[in-house]
């Protein structure tokens, strides 16, 4: 059984961090927050948490925040954060996805690292800028594909890139949710509406929200890059703006072959995100609702199931475990592990040394192929499913 702590006293001082965005009600703020706390690794010291002021403000008195660390502006915040001794180091970005350009490029204009919610921007156009400007700046641009942080997700990406897989074949992933069953957008609902709303979700709707989590996930374990696609967005909610439903054949360089299923119409199913990877040697399964065990089968032998921790889990996975077997670890302790490499990275920036080689999470450039992977799906669609190059 291997397990490691990751508590900041070996890490050397807590990295000290801004939000946008995640004010009251706001469900992925108090994630991101919690995700940060969880090993002890930021302060939280200023906030843009709301455009409206009044918000903003009674937000950031319940979290704490000193009142002139609370801003009712992005910008007045990247601003003024820059020149503060104390200012913040690193934004954390919890807004709808059209902000997250705007907001992403005055942070890094301002010198200051960036994590961001996926998706990343709304057009490849607008993720190419983020993504030269972050290369200019010097600056660590972290995206919240926050499923790439479970251990065994960790294990299952080392036994494929480490060959026992032999050559990958077939990659079958889905991610099917059953929340937008109905048109939940007209009760009110703050996160429906503006997830099936194209001018801040962007063109995709299901496949924006929960597909490009199923795409990340399949291309970081198999490390396989995507050549083309075929896809078919479907509209089953009457009046809806957006799709709800995704069907993806999926073809990697190299000869792989794939299938992406995210639905947000399929009931009984809460946050079934799975995926499966075949290969000439053996297969590996692993499933987000019962993410501790990862099952793996040699060809012509018995399955396998690695328990998180525990029986047959390996170094990769103990170094982002806390607690022993059988103890579930999941959602929250999935994005604090990408939080907590992201403060290796920066206090390594802020020591004048490199982290360590197994610091890993999602990047500027996971950010810009998951939005090539978006628009590339809607415009097969649009196109009759036709097969499209990425």
């Amino acid at each position: 059984m291997t397990i490691q702590g990751r508590g900041s006293a070996e890490h050397g001082g807590r990295v000290r961090l801004g939000m946008v965005g995640g004010g009251q009600g706001a469900f992925i703020g108090a994630v991101h927050r919690i995700a940060s706390r969880l090993d002890d690794r930021y302060r939280l010291l200023a906030g843009a948490l709301s455009s409206d002021p009044e918000r903003a403000l009674a937000s950031a008195r319940e979290l704490g925040l000193a009142e002139g660390r609370s801003y009712a502006d992005y910008r007045a915040m990247a601003r003024r954060e820059r020149r503060l001794k104390d200012g913040i180091e690193v934004v954390s970005i919890v807004t709808p996805n059209h902000l997250h350009f705007p907001v992403a490029k005055a942070f890094l204009q301002a010198g200051i690292h960036v994590i961001c919610d996926k998706p990343m921007v709304h057009s490849s156009r607008e993720a190419r800028q983020l993504q030269k400007l972050a290369k200019t700046r010097d600056l660590l641009f972290a995206v919240t594909y926050n499923y790439s942080g479970y251990p065994m997700v960790r294990q299952a990406r080392d036994m494929v890139i480490g060959g026992e897989l032999g050559e990958i074949r077939v990659v079958q992933v889905e991610y099917p949710q059953d929340w937008l069953t109905e048109k939940l957008e007209e009760s009110g609902q703050k996160q429906a509406a503006w997830r099936t709303d194209p001018a801040r979700s962007g063109a995709g709707g299901c496949v924006g929200d929960i597909g490009t989590h199923a795409y990340h996930l399949a291309t970081f374990i198999t490390g396989l890059e995507l050549e083309a696609l075929c896809a078919d967005l479907s509209r089953f909610v009457s009046g809806r703006r957006l799709d709800d439903n995704v069907q993806i054949l999926l073809r990697f360089k190299g000869g792989a072959r794939g299938m992406l299923w995210a639905s947000q119409v399929a009931p009984g199913n809460e946050n079934a995100l799975r995926i499966r990877v075949f290969g000439s040697k053996g297969g590996l399964s692993w499933s987000q609702e019962d993410p501790n065990y990862l099952y793996y089968t040699p060809f012509a032998e018995p399955p396998r199931r690695i328990t998180r921790g525990g029986s047959g889990s390996r170094a990769i996975a103990g170094r982002v475990t806390r607690i022993p077997p059988g103890h579930p670890e999941g959602y929250l302790e999935g994005f604090a592990n990408l939080y907590s490499e992201v403060a290796d990275a920066i206090v390594a920036r802020r020591e004048g040394r490199c982290p360590d080689a197994d610091v890993m999470f999602p990047t500027v450039e996971d950010g810009c192929r998951g939005v090539a992977f978006i628009e590339a799906a809607v415009r097969s669609s649009d196109r009759g499913a036709r097969w499209v190059k990425m």
